[in-house]
Order: structure tokens, then C-alpha cells, then sequence
């Protein structure tokens, strides 16, 4: 059985975890606007995760959507059905990471801090080790910040087993959000795959999530 570009990418992960580079930075020249390799990924904001370099990636390739956390939001959710709908791709990767912000607080610690409240700005500021300076204004939007699951942890934590749970169970819940996704097929034809995986900032290596599973809870 053929691997699939995914499969590929996790062998190309291998070497970057070992020192080696896949990724080759030059211009390739003209491409096509649709990914050759048909893949979109979904991936965290932080500076400690260059996509390409860790998945091996080549300009032209795949479809790159990042946010704070990976996080299937709204906006993810648009992005990856044009990407399937209009330019082809058919192959969903998501990647959560290690020592990750998304745990270091809960949406309405942070709102509460950002409104002007004493003890928020108090327990913000004690997570992220650094003064968290309050805007004393109430806002609308963003309606959600989608801060993981669980008890809040130290900023920028070494992984352990609990922290590595809470991951897990974002990862599960984006790709539960895509697959149960009406307008991105999971049978047919025109169907998609997603898999999720963990990176782990300190060794390089991703490590695959396995679904279905639990989703987590507020405990």
C-alpha cells in the first residue's frame, strides 16, 4: 500500500528531529496555486515551529493555516474548505505542540484581567512572568479565546502527563470539528483524512494522537 503524503511527512520528521534538513528554502520558481502534495495544515503561532522545516515541506506543497494554540476555530474551518472545495487538497494535518500558551490560562481569567480585575491580572502575570498590564475596557470581540481544557499551568511548562492530555484532547476536538463538518466530506469520492499530532519543541519529533478519545473536561 502507498504511503500517504502524510506518512511521508513523518519520515521527513525523523531526519529534522536528527539534524537533518528536508525543507529547501530557495525560490522553486512558477507553481500551480493548488498544493501539489493536496495537504492543509492546522498549526500553532509559536515562534519554536517552523511547519516547513518540520514537516519537510517544499514551497508550493501544502496549505499552511495558523493560529494561537492550532486551534479548529471558525476561521480554520473556512480556510479548510476552500482549501479542499476550491484548490484540492484532501489530506488534513493538525499539530498542537509542547509547552504550549494555550495552557496557561482559561478564556475568563484572561478577560477578567484584560477588564481591569486585580486578581486576574495577579494570576496572569504570575503564569507568564511578566507584568500583565490591564486595559481596563470591556470588549466583544474575540468572542473566544479557545484556551485548552483543564487546570491552568505555569507559561512555557515541560511536558508531563497531564499537559500532554490536554493536548490530546484539543487535537481530538479539532478533528472532530472536521470530520463531523458538514461541508468537508469524510466518504465519497471527494472525501478528506485528518490527523492530529503533538510536537514536541524540545526534541522535534511529532507524535501522533490517536481518535476517537476523550475530549476532556473543565476538572
Amino acid at each position: 500500500m502507498a504511503k500517504s503524503n502524510t506518512d511521508q511527512f513523518l519520515d521527513n520528521n525523523q531526519q529534522y528531529a536528527g539534524g537533518q534538513a528536508v525543507h529547501k528554502p530557495g525560490h522553486p520558481g512558477k507553481q500551480p496555486i493548488q498544493p501539489s502534495k493536496r495537504v492543509a495544515v492546522v498549526a500553532c503561532m509559536d515562534a519554536r515551529l517552523d511547519v516547513e522545516d518540520l514537516l519537510g515541506l517544499q514551497t508550493g506543497e501544502a496549505h499552511i493555516i495558523r493560529n494561537a494554540g492550532g486551534v479548529v476555530t471558525e476561521d480554520a474551518i473556512r480556510c479548510l474548505i476552500i482549501s479542499h472545495h476550491l484548490l484540492n487538497t484532501n489530506e488534513f494535518i493538525l499539530i498542537h505542540h509542547t509547552r504550549c500558551g494555550m495552557l496557561a490560562f482559561t478564556d475568563d481569567l484572561l478577560k477578567a484581567g484584560l477588564e481591569g480585575d486585580s486578581a486576574a491580572e495577579k494570576l496572569l502575570g504570575q503564569a507568564t512572568a511578566r507584568p500583565f498590564t490591564s486595559c481596563g475596557k470591556s470588549a466583544t470581540s474575540p468572542s473566544a479565546f479557545h484556551a485548552f481544557r483543564g487546570a491552568i499551568e505555569p507559561l512555557d511548562a515541560p511536558r508531563d502527563a497531564k499537559n500532554m492530555e490536554r493536548l490530546a484532547w484539543d487535537v481530538r476536538r479539532g478533528m472532530s470539528s472536521i470530520l463531523n463538518h458538514p461541508w468537508l466530506p469524510t466518504s465519497g469520492g471527494d472525501a478528506i483524512t485528518v490527523r492530529g499530532f503533538i510536537y514536541d519543541v524540545d526534541t522535534g519529533k511529532l507524535e501522533e494522537v490517536n481518535y476517537p478519545g476523550p475530549m476532556g473536561s473543565f476538572a
